[in-house]
């Protein structure tokens, strides 16, 4: 299966916040006691405050309505204590805190609110990643496969990048591109583009034929949706790879798509010279070439989107992608995409600029027969 994003972390537990509720119920308790035995012109009731203001950071509106209503009547409390509340100091503080306690609890409730929208905007695009993007096999014909996905928008678990394995005739065809653009805009033509490659990707056609085909429909599309001032706006790259499950080969038709890498046992990774053709959509009826290469048992094709190279680091520096899977040429699928997750991350601060997709095909000694329709 693909690893994917990490979804919304569930709520805490009414036993946590009961338990954080501690520390505000605490503090005002304290306040009041140390205030109590201060000196006569030491007055600390201000600082109640501070334990409603702490409250919306693991409860809702209510409970901050009542940690709030509590600071203030520990404030007059405090004013009872020092000389009664008919002092113009002690009318004001307590003002001014009843006034502070309802912002707070007015705060409490819009973060509440976003939270709710948040939640529902991940569950979307949650339901849209199992639609759009279907898991790929962890086995299809003669490869072992493995995926990752890494969406830049925090809302999102899916963007503009795309990809999809189909079974074809004793090879598997895989799809990997790109829209142009990222988060929920580009999921329209992404979906466009994996409903054309899985429609066509069984029937006996070469790559080049499919390439064509994907590039009508997404030409199609924007004739019928671009204004005139958006001509040309709508595009993606895309590469398809196929590999027969007899021979110790792979096919690639390139449409403006980074060249995969293929790892070889022993630290070996090199670059298939492709002769890529436009992306898809800038240039319709191009002539769509077809590269082939030598895939032998054990070996490894890494396909991925620009969003991999691209990733900065807090100098401004490219992910080194070549660089890095080198040292684990010998690991497999799953270990490989497990690994450059965290070296991803880790190299961008924790933050990807665009989304970013990769895909380890690996060639295996033996075809299995039981996934010819994955």
């Amino acid at each position: 299966m693909a690893p994917r994003l990490g979804r919304a972390r569930p709520r805490q537990p009414w036993p946590s916040a009961r338990a954080l509720l501690v520390l505000p119920v605490a503090l005002i308790v304290v306040i009041t006691v140390v205030d109590m035995r201060a000196p006569y012109d030491v007055h600390l009731g201000p600082a109640l405050v501070i334990a409603p203001a702490l409250t919306p950071s693991f409860a809702g509106p209510r409970t901050t309505a009542a940690v709030g209503a509590l600071a203030v009547a520990a404030q007059v409390f405090l004013g009872v204590t020092h000389g009664g509340l008919g002092t113009t100091n002690h009318i004001v503080q307590v003002i001014t805190l009843t006034v502070l306690v309802v912002l707070t609890v007015l705060y409490s409730a819009l973060r509440m609110r976003r939270q709710a929208q948040l939640a529902r905007v991940r569950t979307v695009a949650e339901a849209a990643q199992q639609v759009l993007m279907w898991p790929l096999p962890e086995r299809i014909g003669a490869v072992r496969i493995a995926s990752l996905y890494l969406a830049a928008e925090d809302e999102a678990q899916i963007g503009g990048d795309f990809y999809a394995a189909a079974r074809c005739d004793g090879a598997v065809r895989v799809l990997i591109g790109d829209v142009r653009g990222k988060g929920l805009p580009a999921i329209g033509e992404a979906a466009l583009l994996l409903g054309a490659f899985r429609e066509s990707a069984h029937r006996r056609v070469p790559l080049t034929e499919l390439a064509a085909t994907l590039d009508q429909s997404i030409t199609r599309y924007a004739a019928e949706l671009d204004r005139p001032e958006e001509e040309g706006e709508r595009f993606a790259t895309a590469l398809l790879v196929e590999i027969p499950d007899h021979e110790p080969v792979t096919r690639m038709t390139s449409c403006g798509h980074p060249p995969p890498l293929l790892l070889s046992p022993g630290h070996v990774v090199t670059a298939p010279s492709l002769r890529p053709a436009p992306p898809l959509g800038v240039q319709y009826g191009v002539e769509h070439a077809l590269d082939e290469f030598s895939f032998e048992p054990g070996d490894t094709l890494l396909l991925y989107t620009d969003g991999v190279v691209e990733a900065r680091d807090e100098r401004g520096r490219f992910y080194p992608l070549a660089d890095r899977v080198a040292r684990w040429t010998g690991d497999g699928p799953e270990a490989l995409m497990h690994h450059l997750r965290r070296d991803l991350l880790a190299h961008a601060g924790g933050r990807l600029g665009d989304d970013a997709a990769l895909i380890a095909v690996h060639r295996t000694t033996a075809v299995h027969r039981r996934h010819h329709h994955g």
